[in-house]
Parts: structure tokens; sequence; C-alpha cells
């Protein structure tokens, strides 16, 4: 990846406009993650709504969000190394709740449908930053 992005590239309007779809994406996979963590917490009570899984999966879910907060705005700055890694991460999580959605009993129904939404939230993630736009951005060829 080249190391110095143009200013032009950045300031591109379609540059822009998926940067800001990244942040949007982002961001609502931060909020969806820390309201599941506030819902399970409202449910402790119920075992059958709250298991273990649960918490371990929606702590490693919420910080894994913010992570890829982190590497969205560094993106957004032209930082090819949070580039590289907002793509590896988003692929990475969207196979990771593919495999814990489909196994079956593991989570209960809501938090499988809450990891479902991340997930296509996270696909729209993945289909933006490998996009022909952004690779060029970052690689300098286009």
């Amino acid at each position: 990846m080249n190391a110095a992005i143009s200013e032009e590239a950045l300031k591109h309007p379609r540059t822009l406009a998926l940067f800001r779809g990244v942040r949007i994406l982002v961001g609502c996979y931060v909020v969806l993650s820390v309201l599941t963590l506030l819902a399970a917490y409202l449910m402790r009570d119920d075992a059958a709504m709250v298991n273990d899984a649960v918490w371990v999966r929606g702590g490693i879910v919420a910080l894994t969000s913010l992570l890829m907060l982190f590497f969205a705005v560094g993106t957004g700055r032209g930082r090819p190394r949070a580039y590289l890694r907002l793509r590896i991460v988003s692929a990475v999580m969207v196979v990771a709740i593919a495999v814990i959605v489909a196994l079956p009993g593991f989570l209960p129904l809501w938090m499988r449908i809450e990891q479902g939404v991340c997930g296509l939230l996270l696909i729209g993630v993945v289909v933006l930053v490998n996009g022909g736009h952004l690779r060029s951005v970052f690689t300098g060829r286009g």
C-alpha cells in the first residue's frame, strides 16, 4: 500500500461518500453492540435469555466494534494501515458471525438475530472498503 495518499484522492466526492457510508455502518455496529450489552444486563436474571455465551460474545463484539471504529476513522484520515486493518477485521467478523449464528443452541434467539443484523452491517462495510474506488485510493492505482 502506498504510504502517501494524495489530498485530492482523499477529498474526491466519491471517496468522501464511501468514507461516510463506512462511518455510518460502523457507527451503527457500535451502537447495536453497546445496546446488546445493555439488553443483556437488563435481562441478566433470565438464564434462558442471558447465558455465559451472551456475555462473552457481547463483550467481544462490543470491543471489536470500537476497534473497527478506530480503523474506520484512520481510514478516513488516509492511513493505509488502518484501511488494511478495517478490510481484514470486517471480513473476519462477517465470517465469525456467520459461524456463530449457525451454531445450534449457542446463543439465544434474540442474540442470534442481533448478530445477524451486525453481520449485515459488516457486509456493507466489506463491500464498501473492498470496492475498486477505495482500493485505488489506497494503492495509488487508478
